[in-house]
């Protein structure tokens, strides 16, 4: 096995357990955080030429932002709920148009809302628990 196989295989293993053991609100957290890195990714191989790796990587940031938005609890707070779902609907738009466009910046944005989202969601954390 070579070592990027290593890694892989460690890092698969690693996030598995962090999922398993994780309650809600640190589920959320662990979604946040792999669509700011699928976004990273995919900017990067935007930025080395590697459009198929953006596709995928953008594929993937996607994904999770649709878990976000399943997420969502319009029981616990209905305009909340419409405004991050709207809020999530936007970031999916920059991703696409960001893929479709080749642009970096619509990456960028994407990663500033999603990280202002996953901060105040590490500040609830910490108030709560």
């Amino acid at each position: 096995m070579n070592l990027r196989a290593n890694v892989n295989a460690y890092t698969k293993v690693r996030n598995e357990t962090a999922v398993e053991t994780a309650n809600n609100h640190r589920l959320i957290e662990l979604l946040y955080d792999g669509a700011l890195e699928r976004i990273a990714q995919a900017k990067g191989a935007q930025q080395q030429g590697r459009i198929d790796v953006r596709g995928i990587k953008v594929s993937h940031a996607i994904n999770i932002l649709m878990g976000l938005r399943d997420a969502l609890n319009p029981a616990q707070g209905a305009e909340l709920a419409g405004n991050l779902d709207s809020l999530y609907d936007y970031i999916q738009r920059l991703l696409l148009s960001g893929h479709k466009e080749g642009s970096v910046e619509k990456f960028d944005e994407a990663s500033k809302l999603l990280n202002e989202l996953a901060s105040a969601w590490r500040e609830i954390g910490a108030m709560v628990g």
